[in-house]
């Protein structure tokens, strides 16, 4: 909202016009003649109490969260829409214990089948290198969710006008406490909390002092498959190991099959398929050669558009040790906290967790004392944010440590790596998935 302000003085001859800022009011004087306009343009400033940068899977859970909690938030999107790149994730027990805490696991639960099973196969030798058992009595529920449908049912709990989209952050200062976000259109917010959920190339998690994402030399593929009718297929998560690649496919319901490939890059080969879509997919399917057809399959019905090609990127481990996660009346969430691999298929459940641990603990810096002055308030945020943060870092970091060793194992092309894996390695690593799974984030309350 501009309010402008015309004055008018005796001036030299000619148009030329003179700009200059001065704190909140963009001042431009204009010669015309023998008059001298000056145009005052103040920008009215927008104070809310928490702001969230991002509406992807960690801005949606946090937001929903405080809603649940009754705290007021703006949820800031830089798309014209909700985010929904990545057709599908896998989500695990600790993930459907953080939808439940917001109320929306019932919801995607009766749209997704149920995983029963996990088989990991080594596409060199033809062996099966582990077998999870089948899990018929829902112990370590598991489905394959479609993203669309999850952040649609994530944002649908929320009340009508909390997102604000095509509001990308280009800047973030200080002011007393208080944090000023600047948005490219202008648009200026004064916020008591300034949540960073935007994502591996986050503005917050820079302003953190976080550095960019490290490259861990492989790419990643994800596709998606969609059949007319029923796949028939076993409502099992499927794993292959090959020499530097792995492929995972699971169905996310009747009909669709969501996969993702992997591979050791190599600089010369990835500009050529990145730039062909065809010749990228003709890589893929020339590495699953001695895959099962009946999987392969829904490999080769993917259509060029279901592709998803992406380098994959985590953030070191040393980075949140010694880094901050939250800082004054700032923190991060999701992958602009902890980008990782895909390996144990923790980077959307991990990012579940975060939403509900980061409402519990904020909310209660929300609830008016008697007689309170407003720095009591600040203390109170900035202690909130703390406890997330002490809460959350050694969780993330034995995620990204974890993650990053089994991708490193399950995708080696020496003979030693591979040998070691097939033969000894393999229920290990399977059961990693398992085990990290097996956390609880806690309720809302």
């Amino acid at each position: 909202m501009m309010q402008c302000v015309v004055t008018s003085v005796q001036r030299g001859n000619g148009f030329s016009p003179v700009g200059q800022k001065t704190g909140e009011n963009n001042v431009e004087t204009y010669n015309k003649g023998q008059t001298k306009h000056i145009v005052m343009e103040t920008t009215q400033i927008v104070e809310e109490d928490v702001v969230i940068v991002g509406a992807g899977i960690a801005g949606l859970t946090t937001a929903l969260g405080l809603h649940r909690l009754g705290v007021k938030f703006l949820v800031l999107e830089s798309s014209d829409s909700l985010r929904v790149g990545g057709f599908a994730l896998a989500i695990l027990e600790n993930a459907w214990k953080a939808l439940d805490a917001v109320g929306v696991g019932d919801i995607l639960r009766r749209k997704h089948i149920h995983i029963h099973g996990n088989v990991t196969t080594s596409l060199i030798t033809g062996k099966r290198i582990s077998i999870m058992p089948k899990d018929n009595k829902g112990e370590n529920e598991q489905r394959c969710v479609r993203r669309e449908l999850l952040v649609d049912t994530l944002a649908n709990e929320l009340p009508s006008g909390t997102i604000r989209y095509l509001s990308k952050v280009v800047a973030v200062e200080k002011s007393s406490f208080s944090k000023i976000v600047h948005l490219a259109d202008g648009t200026i917010i004064k916020t008591k909390v300034l949540i960073g959920c935007d994502g591996v190339n986050s503005v917050v998690a820079k302003w953190l002092g976080f550095k960019e994402a490290t490259y861990t030399g492989r790419y990643g593929i994800r596709g998606w498959a969609e059949m007319e009718s029923n796949h028939n297929i076993e409502p099992a998560l499927m794993r292959f190991s090959g020499n530097d690649f792995r492929v995972v496919a699971v169905p996310c319901d009747e009909k669709s099959v969501y996969w993702f490939f992997t591979w050791t890059s190599s600089t010369i080969q990835d500009k050529i398929l990145i730039e062909n879509p065809t010749e990228l997919k003709q890589y893929v399917l020339n590495k699953l050669e001695k895959m099962p057809s009946e999987v392969r399959y829904f490999i080769e019905k993917t259509e060029l558009h279901a592709f998803k090609l992406a380098p994959m990127r985590y953030r070191h481990p040393l980075e949140l040790i010694m880094g901050n996660i939250s800082k004054d009346n700032v923190c991060v969430a999701g992958d602009a906290f902890h980008p990782m691999t895909p390996d144990l298929a923790q980077g959307g459940c991990s990012a579940l967790e975060d939403g509900v641990v980061l409402a519990r603990c904020l909310a209660d810096a929300f609830t008016k004392k008697p007689e309170e002055e407003e720095d009591d308030q600040y203390k109170r945020i900035e202690e909130g944010l703390k406890k997330y943060a002490n809460e959350r870092r050694w969780r993330c970091i034995d995620l990204i440590t974890t993650s990053y060793i089994v991708g490193f194992v399950q995708q080696g092309n020496s003979k030693l790596v591979t040998f070691i894996r097939d033969e000894f390695l393999g229920p290990l690593i399977a059961g990693q998935m398992i085990k990290k799974s097996k956390f609880n984030c806690g309720k809302l309350k």
